[in-house]
């Protein structure tokens, strides 16, 4: 799927997520999650769920790109490391590295960022169970 499919399907089937599909490549993606109050924890930070989010869609999104809109493709683990203080008034950007594409696991990486730091926010690894039948 091209940047225009994965953002129309991303719209039809994920209509309550606010990610913007920023640009996709060769098994990688780059995702931006708005950060508004609804994101914040206590101390002034992103939540670790709105950090999450970004990882496991980044990772779904990147899938998309390489295999068509496969919707039931699922999430089997989720690994995150919380690496600094993402900032609250900032929006934060995942990347994405799919690491192993196969017929029926796939594995990817994301680093996560508050926009204008060089340094990762969290690190992201995660798989997902595609269904039988998806993979031609």
């Amino acid at each position: 799927m091209d940047l225009a499919a994965i953002r129309a399907f991303i719209a039809q089937e994920f209509p309550q997520t606010n990610v913007v599909v920023e640009a996709v490549g060769n098994k990688t993606c780059r995702v931006r999650q708005p950060v508004d109050h609804s994101h914040l924890r206590p101390g002034g930070t992103v939540s670790g769920p709105t950090q999450m989010l970004v990882g496991d869609i980044a990772i779904y999104i990147a899938i998309l790109h390489e295999l068509g809109p496969v919707a039931l493709a699922v999430t089997t683990n989720l690994s995150i490391n919380f690496l600094n203080k993402p900032a609250a008034n900032t929006d934060l950007v995942g990347e994405c590295k799919l690491l192993k594409l196969g017929k029926r696991l796939v594995i990817g990486e994301v680093y996560i960022y508050s926009v204008g730091n060089a340094e990762p926010v969290a690190h992201v690894v995660g798989t997902y169970s595609i269904p039988p039948g998806a993979v031609q």
